[in-house]
């Protein structure tokens, strides 16, 4: 039986120490596979800084199975998603890290779960376990991902990270999705169709580094959940700033009846103290409302902009 064809993107920034045992192992699991093989590895360089464009330079020029796509800025790691996705040719495209914490030998089994089942369009990864990172980030990532489903509009799956096999038609349908800072793990449950899931433990970083590339309250992760995650599916935090806004409205509004009360009956009230109270209540509440609805309004005002979510570089690939 003829084998399918998968291709893998692999977004990376400064990977050097690891593409060249990455490269060895996906080469490794398409030669030993009997039912599909692996007819591209597409590499996007987020402008890395280290040796890994030159390394992967040479390795595109002198191997077929190889092809560099240089972003011209950095971006981050959804866009480089889709720049790779945007020139694979397979029956379907396996999206994952470069730092080897998620293991290139599953794809074995994430295609199989695809072949067994003619109906599912995608397979995405869940961690049972996750090496070498504190137990800080993985107590917030766990129950980060869990509220966010709560408040979400769709149904999230629990511990599933950006590890996932998608078809060909998921490919041509995520590529529609001209999405400013878009949020993978959402936009492909959004779609639909039957998704199943491969369960594995993930392992620390290959160059054995710490986890630092997505340190947990900085800018950039903070950044990237509210512009992506939070906002683009989910409507609570308008609901809860409205929400807010009223009980802080009806609680002023008891005050003062309080107050009049208060005075009515005679008894002296310092001015100031419950002035400054409320006050800086109300002025935090409204600040709070006001940044909440100006999150939506820039998510808006960007997108209608329609400025492309990445431009590429260049391709560079062997010629035939």
């Amino acid at each position: 039986m003829e084998k399918v064809k998968i291709s893998v993107v692999l977004s990376f920034f400064n990977e050097m120490n690891n593409l060249q045992e990455l490269l060895n192992r996906i080469r490794k699991i398409s030669k030993s596979s009997s039912n599909f093989e692996i007819n591209e590895i597409i590499f996007v360089n987020d402008c890395s800084t280290d040796g890994s464009e030159q390394y992967l330079t040479e390795q595109a020029k002198t191997h077929n199975d190889v092809i560099l796509v240089n972003m011209s800025r950095k971006t981050g790691v959804s866009e480089c998603v889709y720049a790779g996705m945007s020139i694979s040719t397979g029956d379907a495209t396996v999206y994952l890290d470069s730092d080897l914490q998620d293991p290139p030998e599953l794809i074995q089994s994430m295609v199989d779960v695809w072949l067994n089942n003619p109906e599912c369009e995608v397979v995405y990864t869940v961690r049972k376990s996750r090496s070498g990172e504190g137990i800080v980030k993985l107590k917030f990532t766990k129950y980060g991902y869990r509220f966010l489903r709560k408040i979400s509009s769709i149904n999230l799956p629990l511990d599933a990270g950006d590890y996932k096999l998608v078809s060909k038609r998921i490919v041509d349908i995520l590529l529609t999705h001209q999405e400013f800072k878009p949020f993978m793990r959402g936009i492909i449950t959004s779609i639909g169709f039957k998704q199943l899931p491969v369960y594995y433990d993930r392992e620390p970083r290959g160059d054995g580094r710490k986890n630092t590339k997505f340190v947990l309250f900085s800018p950039r992760t903070v950044s990237g959940w509210l512009d992506s995650a939070l906002i683009s599916f989910s409507d609570i935090p308008l609901k809860f700033a409205l929400a807010t806004g009223s009980i802080t409205a009806i609680s002023s509004f008891l005050y003062i009846f309080v107050v009049l009360i208060q005075k009515i009956l005679g008894h002296v009230i310092p001015g100031w103290p419950s002035l400054m109270a409320v006050i800086l209540l109300l002025g935090s509440m409204q600040l709070m409302i006001l940044g909440v609805i100006g999150l939506y309004i820039n998510a808006t005002y960007t997108q209608t902009k329609n400025r492309p979510i990445y431009i590429i570089r260049n391709i560079i690939r062997k010629i035939l």
